[in-house]
């Protein structure tokens, strides 16, 4: 029987792989693109940061709470996606011309830089030292499904920016490779 829990990462492997998505897409964006590369870029990283932010929210945090020893960083957390989320808007609202947009994405980035700090060197750690495989698992299938509910009515404009914005990319191409390395090797584990 066909069981997504035993296919999909484990919910600290998927909030990794978003975070090097955030990552590599900001690595893209330099101030000498074109304007609708800049715009195709900053739409790739917004869209990210706004469904991972609600995944961590709506499946991670509740379940850390209380397991974490570090209180600190689960109360921040929120209101850290929230500064995220009004910077967002702010840049949507900014035309990739205007310099207040780099501006903007700079911050945006200074932003998720130090929320993923944290997250790498706290959450997930003690997520997989508490939880257990099963566990991490079961919540990875969990996040795959909600995922593709927040996805799906966005997914052509998704497509369209990621083309747009990593069109020619030596690293958008390294980076599909290494993702679809790294799927199967996750698949190859679960099934040996």
């Amino acid at each position: 029987m066909f069981s997504l829990n035993k296919l999909s990462p484990t919910i600290t492997d998927m909030i990794r792989f978003d975070h090097s998505h955030v990552m590599v897409t900001f690595h893209q964006y330099t101030r000498d693109k074109p304007a609708r590369v800049k715009k195709a870029l900053a739409e790739t990283i917004c869209d990210a940061v706004d469904i991972h932010a609600r995944l961590e929210e709506e499946l991670f945090y509740p379940v850390m709470r209380g397991i974490t020893s570090d209180e600190h960083v689960i109360a921040k957390s929120p209101s850290e996606h929230d500064q995220m989320r009004n910077v967002i808007a702010l840049l949507r609202n900014t035309e990739a011309d205007d310099p207040d947009h780099d501006r903007l994405m700079f911050e945006l980035m200074r932003l998720v830089i130090h929320h993923v700090a944290d997250e790498e060197t706290v959450l997930l750690p003690q997520a997989e030292e508490h939880l257990g495989q099963e566990r991490l698992s079961e919540l990875g299938a969990q996040m795959t499904r909600r995922r593709l509910e927040l996805v799906t009515p966005k997914a052509g404009k998704i497509a369209a920016n990621t083309v747009l914005g990593f069109a020619g990319s030596t690293a958008a191409i390294a980076l599909g490779v290494a993702g679809t390395l790294f799927a199967v090797k996750k698949f190859g584990q679960k099934h040996a």
